[in-house]
This record gives structure tokens, sequence and C-alpha cells, in this order.
């Protein structure tokens, strides 16, 4: 192994307030009662298009994409930063890349946001680079995104690890043949993720460190 993909929300930061709010926010302008906090857990790591169907039990694009668009209002300028490491994150990263591991970020957030949050952390310097969907929804699955990164990086498949907390997570890395390790301090739990292909789970950050 030589390369770790690691996703952003619950894995390597909390947004559970930046994200929740935000949702909130949006279900209201819409004129809809908003679930509470907690009831919106589960929208932590699905894309959006996913998440605002589900909750407006709907298909139609339009209204979907108004969700969307009045979640980012929010999202670009206050969200964004409603948000917090987990514990132990700086130091496993550094550890990864002192034994000599090339870092990608590979999230199905909009990589312009997700590069925002990195230089937030003063986080940039540890990864070779930063990817995400694009804001029209292009590769927000996570298996297409995988496939990206492995493509314009040359990366071998079989020398990569992908790091979620998510069964998207797991899911996107066996459409892509790579090696998956799934975190349970995240929004995803065990079972979520053994179900959907993780080869081993950690529980804290330094595990991910121990395994490599």
């Amino acid at each position: 192994m030589d390369t770790v993909l690691f996703d952003l929300d619950g894995t390597l930061t909390d947004p559970k307030i930046g994200i929740t709010t935000c949702i909130q926010y949006a279900l209201h302008q819409l004129g809809y009662q908003s679930p509470e906090t907690d009831q919106l857990l589960w929208c932590i790591g699905p894309p959006l298009t996913v998440s605002f169907a589900s909750l407006l039990q709907t298909t139609d694009k339009m209204l979907i994409n108004h969700a969307i668009a009045f979640y980012r209002d929010r999202f670009a300028t206050v969200g964004l930063f409603e948000n917090v490491l987990y514990p132990q994150i700086p130091e496993t990263l550094k550890a990864i890349r002192a034994a000599g591991y090339q870092t990608y970020i590979a999230t199905s957030k909009p990589h312009i946001y997700a590069k925002r949050i990195i230089e937030h952390f003063d986080l940039t310097s540890l990864f070779d680079g930063i990817y995400g969907s694009e804001l029209d929804g292009t590769r927000s699955d996570k298996g297409e995104l995988i496939r990206h990164i492995l493509l314009t990086e040359n990366l071998t498949p079989t020398k990569t690890v992908m790091v979620g907390d998510r069964s998207h997570d797991t899911i996107g890395a066996k459409k892509n043949q790579i090696f998956a390790i799934g975190v349970t301090y995240g929004y995803g739990t065990e079972e979520e993720l053994r179900t959907h292909g993780a080869d081993l789970i950690a529980n804290s950050p330094m595990e991910i460190t121990k395994y490599l």
C-alpha cells in the first residue's frame, strides 16, 4: 500500500452543526417543517441530492435543486466553519505521511468547500490533493469520485486504501477494487460498514495508523 484516500465529513471532521443547521434552514425557506438536529444525522455522508429527495419525499429535480441552493446560501458563509476536527487527526495524518504514504481527500462535498475546510484547519500541507464533487453534482457518487482520483493521479487500486465512516465510502471503494477501512467514531455503525464491504474497522484515528 502506498496511497490513502480519506473521506472528510465524519472521518476527519465532525460537521454535525453545520450540515444539520443548513438543512433545517433550507427546509424552512421552502416552507417545510424540519426534523430536529439528531434526526438529521443520517444526512451526514450521502450526497445532498439523496438527502433532500428523502426529506422532501420527492423526485422533482427542480425542488431538490432549490433546496440545495438554499442549503449552500448558508453553508458557503457560515455552515462551512460550524465544524471541528476529531481528536488525533493532525497527529494521525502526520504519522501516515511520515511513513511515506500519499494522502488525498475523497469527499462527496463540492471540492471548493472541501479545500476551504482543509485550509481552515491548517491541514493543506498534509495532502497531495483534495478531490470532491462539482457544484452540479458531478462525481458526488463516491465510486465515480474514487475512479476519477485513481485515473487522474495514476494510482494503482491494489496499493490504495479508502478510509471513511459510511457505507458510501466502502461501496465506492469496492466498486474500484480497493481496500476499505471503516471508522466507527463518525456517523456510520460497524454493522453498516461491514455489511457494505469494510475490510477493517478502526475505532479511533490512531487505529488507522496502526493498520497501515
